[in-house]
């Protein structure tokens, strides 16, 4: 069922709870760098995550772990300098929040005050609690992230979906009451089960995102270079791809690689 859509100027996170309750579902993509971030806001995206994915996309490496607080300042400036409509969450990164809260209240300021984001987002619940208080009363707004958390790999040993035994799903559903309770804006929801995302959804206020979560939720995020194909390495069954630009620009650029080779490239009209 289709729902009209309210006109905003600006997303900010009181947007975001307002399209929840008139139930409307919230988009939201990542971006790392300038023109990205220009071609997704103006597209018409809710949301846009600076991730720590950018460890994986942007860098080449393997897990989300080596990524600096100042690399995320970084990538998440360019981003700000882009946007004019989106709201801007940004990945704290690992080691930056989670063993003390005076640490995270810190990480979490840099951000605000040297990239321009709106928002910072932090993966766990209860035992990390802490920080997220002390972020919130600093007056800076905290987006959760349950689930699947890719900070905590070496601990998982795997990226397979989470809370599919029952003590697993039934902490994941007490954290994210705890989470509104604190007072997080929204929540994001990583590869568990459908049904229990939905639950989630239904047993809170706040906005839950999914990636790999189901339908039953208020958003969905996706990483930008999986979802436009520009990585043909990474499959996993959530991931809809909406271009082959893989293909494209490998084709492009042999296309540019030839026309050099045979000088016909630059032609007359190309040169001054």
């Amino acid at each position: 069922m289709s729902v009209a859509k309210k006109d905003y100027k600006r997303i900010t996170t009181r947007s975001l709870i307002e399209m929840k309750s008139n139930g409307e579902k919230i988009s939201m993509l990542t971006a790392y760098d300038y023109t990205m971030a220009k071609i997704v806001d103006t597209a018409g995206i809710d949301v846009i995550l600076v991730g720590d994915s950018a460890s994986n996309v942007m860098a080449g490496h393997e897990t989300t772990l080596p990524i600096t607080l100042d690399q995320m300042i970084y990538h998440a400036s360019s981003v700000v300098r882009a946007v004019e409509r989106a709201l801007i969450v940004v990945d704290l990164p690992f080691g930056s929040y989670q063993s003390d809260s005076k640490e995270a209240l810190r990480s979490a300021i840099r951000i605000m005050k040297e990239s321009g984001g709106h928002a910072v987002k932090l993966e766990g619940g209860k035992e990390i609690k802490d920080s997220i208080k002390k972020i919130l009363n600093a007056g800076i707004p905290v987006m959760g992230h349950l689930g699947l958390t890719p900070q905590s790999i070496y601990k998982f040993g795997t990226y397979t979906v989470r809370a599919k035994e029952e003590q697993e799903a039934e902490k994941l559903i007490e954290d994210a009451k705890l989470l509104e309770q604190l007072g997080c804006f929204a929540l994001v929801l990583e590869k568990i089960p459908a049904h229990l995302a939905s639950k989630v959804a239904q047993s809170i206020s706040i906005p839950v995102i999914g990636i790999g979560a189901g339908g039953g939720v208020d958003g969905q995020v996706l990483v930008i270079h999986d979802m436009l194909g520009m990585n043909n390495e990474f499959s996993p069954r959530f991931l809809r791809r909406y271009m082959n630009l893989y293909e494209g620009m490998t084709s492009a650029i042999s296309q540019y690689v030839e026309d050099v080779k045979s000088q016909d490239f630059p032609n007359e009209k190309e040169q001054y």
